[in-house]
């Protein structure tokens, strides 16, 4: 019997194919929070691996570079800024990871933009375990390139 994903021409084998070790039910099973939970650390590897490639390499620049792009703020306008490309079911996970309840408090955002930071997130997680990696590259940059606009 396939998986949903493999319905549609994914493979559940590749999913997540960074590390061994696919999820354990098709994406869009999986909860919006868990699906941050993995993109929140997909996000900053993507922004240090931006980082690295330019030519300031301070270890404490780099530092206040990429706390830039991946606070909470950062990734709310992002995810604001993206809505305008996003296909109808981007924007659906956007939706579902914006309701999902963390149950944490954040530190240094408010509610809204904590929020919006999560689906973001979530959308990253999500097309990471789609096998969407030219997708997931595409809103990556255009992310990193607006914010970097914006300073």
């Amino acid at each position: 019997m396939s998986s949903p994903d493999e319905v549609k021409g994914q493979s559940q084998k590749g999913a997540g194919e960074w590390f061994p070790y696919p999820p354990s039910k098709p994406a869009k099973l999986i909860a919006p929070i868990v699906l941050a939970y993995v993109g929140d650390a997909l996000y900053e590897v993507a922004v240090r691996q931006y980082l690295v490639s330019k030519t300031n390499l301070r270890p404490n620049h780099l530092h206040r570079s990429a706390t830039q792009l991946v606070s909470a703020k950062a990734q709310s306008k992002i995810v604001k800024h993206l809505d305008a490309v996003l296909s109808d079911d981007e924007r659906d996970v956007v939706r579902q990871g914006r309701n999902a309840k963390s149950g944490s408090v954040p530190k240094n955002a408010d509610v809204l933009e904590y929020r919006h930071a999560t689906a973001f997130e979530c959308l990253i997680g999500y097309l990471y375990y789609t096998n969407q990696t030219e997708r997931l590259n595409e809103l990556v940059e255009i992310g990193i390139q607006y914010m970097e606009q914006q300073s």
